[in-house]
């Protein structure tokens, strides 16, 4: 008997889940708090809670994490070379340390514009290799012809040793600029992926568990260890893609509308007959355009572990803090210090100054801290303070700046009421501290005309609009959001319908139905297993190769003569268009079935299909302008363990 084991690193809270393969009945799962900077503390914990006996048997490891997503964000990865070659006009800012611009590059038939300068690569390579971790290198069409960047790439590994990532690597589609930024994060990650997958593979090997190990993609298919560490930016959005693969998974249907509630974010997307649906250009990162392929989806500031503070009228978010009742269990002394806590004037109050918002050191070390960082870091340690007690110590408020700055970098951990404390005082969700939410309730419903009671069932309801606004201005994308939110905020007796099943994700997700049912009329599901339904999801991710092949006239005045075929491995000439054609089916299956090879599966067990389309504009009477091939390779997790 084989089990598999599922993990979700996600921005709050880290699942695992084990699955037997003969049946894939879930056996066991487990939740853990996300610890920062090293995720593999909370991933260790929820391991920890599994089944012994369950986890001795477990034959596949399969991973989502935020940790990709988390570091182009924040902003600390590592520090990067960018070599661009050829004519670049670079029409903004790159995410690159140094970047540098040589000679060289192909046209759009893949023929050499000019010759590669190698001395200036040289000495780029040379005068950076104490300075840097990795290279990025990005060619002018090299998607036509790759062989200045396999030059430079070659150049650079010889002088430095450090990685170096072809853009052509990561993306056969045109775009200079956006292949450039998708490589130059590639790099950035390379050397943390390393550490994280490091840290997996010894975890899984100090437990004497003979596993295989995948990371979800951004599409929502797997790939194996070796892959991973090379395209670590493949894994950016691995959390919600989890979500929709889960989801799907766990209600049995192939087309729904997902609600993904987190700690931290609501996550919105579809699925329609198994397949979801990718971003056309690519995925938006810290708002870099990438060419990475990934689930379209909708992401909104609005989770179970959101701020709620009041100034003027009650704000929910857009941060996430620690939940009062979460720190009354992780601290004895703090419901004691939150009872006691003054209650600000009115006209004092903002996001930090709050009668339940306190501040703990998390012991990371910021990222080149300025003499202000340094004085608070002085006075937060490793006990709860409120911002009254910042105040008694340093015999001043503190700056907000700062303070949102060693946020930012996980130095320091703010607590604060959230809409879980907010279940815990209603009853639908107890399963921490009850007191503490209700003494956060109680200082915070004194700024308003309400009760608690009635104070916790707005904050509640306020959050069930959140995710249905996000799911209906997800669908009805360009057709007026402004619409859609003053429909749900104002009391008029009409609802939204939807005609395919929505299905709920996240911890207490369940005590939203009402509210939700009440604001739009479809059929909603929320499954046995909605908790862990990520960690599902990570296990449920197909292994999926995608190569593009496209077949072109060498010339457009003699189209039916000479054709170009540019695939992921170079460029090749044929006479004869048929020609051409069977080169290009023999070599896309070729590259499907040699790419898959880590995953250790023989041939027969990869399926693949190949669809074609054709570029003829009317009155073309020659051999199609423009041929491509797209070829999809296949294989189910499963099978790795048989």
């Amino acid at each position: 008997m084989q089990y598999s084991l599922g993990i979700d690193a996600g921005g709050t809270y880290t699942d695992a889940v084990i699955l037997r393969d003969s049946d894939s009945r879930i056996l066991d799962t487990s939740k853990a708090i996300t610890t920062y900077p090293d995720l593999m503390v909370g991933i260790r914990n929820a391991i920890d809670k599994l089944n012994p006996e369950h986890l001795s048997k477990v034959k596949l490891v399969s991973v989502s994490t935020t940790l990709s997503t988390n570091t182009i964000l924040e902003k600390t990865g590592y520090p990067v070379g960018l070599i661009l070659v050829g004519n670049y006009t670079v029409p903004r800012e790159l995410p690159a340390d140094y970047c540098i611009i040589v000679k060289g590059g192909h046209d759009s038939n893949g023929d050499e514009l000019q010759p590669l300068d190698i001395t200036a690569v040289e000495q780029f390579a040379v005068s950076l290799k104490k300075k840097v971790s990795a290279f990025a290198v990005s060619s002018y069409f090299s998607t036509r012809n790759p062989e200045h960047e396999l030059k430079v790439k070659e150049i650079v590994l010889k002088l430095t040793g450090h990685p170096v990532v072809c853009g052509y690597e990561l993306s056969q589609e045109l775009g200079a600029y956006e292949r450039a930024a998708t490589a130059v994060l590639n790099a950035q990650l390379i050397p943390i992926t390393y550490q994280f997958i490091h840290s997996i593979t010894a975890e899984i090997k100090k437990r004497n568990l003979d596993a295989k190990i995948l990371m979800l993609k951004c599409d929502g298919s797997v790939i194996d260890i070796k892959g991973a560490k090379l395209r670590p930016i493949e894994t950016i959005f691995s959390g919600p893609a989890a979500s929709i693969k889960g989801a799907s998974y766990l209600s049995g249907l192939d087309t729904c509308a997902v609600i993904d509630v987190g700690g931290t974010s609501t996550d919105v997307s579809i699925i329609k007959n198994g397949v979801p649906e990718l971003c056309e250009k690519g995925a938006v990162v810290g708002g870099w355009q990438t060419r990475v392929k990934a689930i379209r989806m909708e992401s909104s500031a609005n989770g179970g572990d959101s701020h709620v503070w009041f100034k003027k009228c009650i704000r929910i978010g857009p941060r996430r803090v620690m939940p009062l009742c979460v720190a009354a269990v992780r601290y004895p002394n703090f419901t004691e210090k939150l009872e006691k806590s003054p209650v600000p004037l009115r006209t004092m109050l903002s996001e930090h100054t709050q009668p339940t918002k306190f501040f703990v050191s998390t012991g990371a070390d910021p990222i080149n801290p300025t003499e202000s960082e340094k004085k608070l870091l002085e006075i937060i340690k490793d006990e709860p303070l409120s911002i009254y007690g910042i105040l008694n110590k340093m015999k001043r408020f503190p700056s907000p700046a700062v303070l949102d700055s060693l946020i930012q970098q996980r130095a320091i951990q703010a607590i604060g009421f959230t809409p879980t404390d907010a279940l815990h005082v209603l009853g639908e969700y107890t399963e921490w501290d009850v007191g503490a939410a209700q003494i956060g309730a109680k200082k915070l419903s004194r700024f308003t005309q309400l009760g608690v009671h009635a104070f916790c069932k707005k904050i509640k309801q306020q959050i069930a609009k959140n995710m249905v606004y996000s799911l209906m201005s997800f669908i009805m994308e360009g057709r007026g959001k402004e619409g859609i939110k003053k429909m749900l905020e104002e009391d008029v007796p009409v609802q939204y319908k939807l005609n395919i099943p929505i299905v709920l994700l996240g911890g207490p997700v369940k005590a939203y139905y009402e509210e939700i049912k009440g604001l739009i009329d479809a059929e909603i599901i929320v499954p046995e297993q909605a908790s862990v339904g990520n960690a599902v999801g990570a296990l449920v991710g197909k292994g999926i190769k995608r190569i593009e092949i496209i077949i072109r006239p060498s010339s457009m005045e003699n189209p039916d003569q000479n054709f170009l075929v540019f695939t992921p491995s170079g460029r090749k000439k044929f006479e004869q268009y048929s020609m051409a054609v069977e080169y290009s089916h023999k070599t896309g299956e070729e590259l499907i079935l040699d790419s898959m090879k880590d995953f250790g599966l023989p041939e027969g067990s990869i399926k693949i299909s190949t669809s074609t389309e054709y570029l003829t504009p009317p009155g073309w009477k020659h051999t199609p302008m423009e041929t491509k091939m797209t070829f999809v390779g296949v294989c189910d997790p499963e099978i790795l363990t048989n």
